[in-house]
């Protein structure tokens, strides 16, 4: 059996009032590599992912995360170019731009695994994609 290199397209993952979110490589069963850009002043959900493990490093750009630590409290660090971060499953985050980002993330190939959480913090959601169930989770 030989192997053959791929060279994939980016595509978009679907619409997304933060900024956009394209997927660069599908690995199956394996990996995903995507290329997120979020638009100065916006911000997705404070969720958590049931399945999903996900890394990245902040391309470009000033990145607000906020994140549970595994006390119940939220924290904030302020990423900038070159920095890396990892949210593993279960580890409640949120990434707000205080400047036009981009991100390139690798993760697990769970897709639409997400649980919004900002009423455990007594925050109100305000942006970001609802809540999914566990039957809707795709591992592609």
């Amino acid at each position: 059996m030989s192997e053959t290199t791929l060279f994939p397209k980016p595509e978009s993952v679907g619409a997304r009032d933060w900024g956009e979110e394209l997927l660069l490589t599908l690995i199956p069963d394996t990996l995903t590599l995507k290329k997120i850009f979020i638009k100065a002043g916006h911000k997705g959900g404070l969720q958590y992912h049931r399945e999903k493990n996900e890394c990245g490093i902040l391309i470009e750009g000033e990145l607000l995360v906020r994140f549970d630590a595994g006390d119940g409290i939220l924290q904030e660090k302020i990423l900038r170019a070159g920095d890396c971060f990892h949210f593993p499953p279960r580890a409640v985050h949120q990434e707000e731009a205080l400047s036009d980002c981009v991100i390139i993330e690798a993760s697990s190939p769970h897709f639409n695994d997400r649980v919004r959480v900002e009423d455990r913090y007594g925050l109100t959601a305000d942006g970001g994609l609802p809540t999914t169930q566990p039957d809707e989770i795709l591992r592609k």
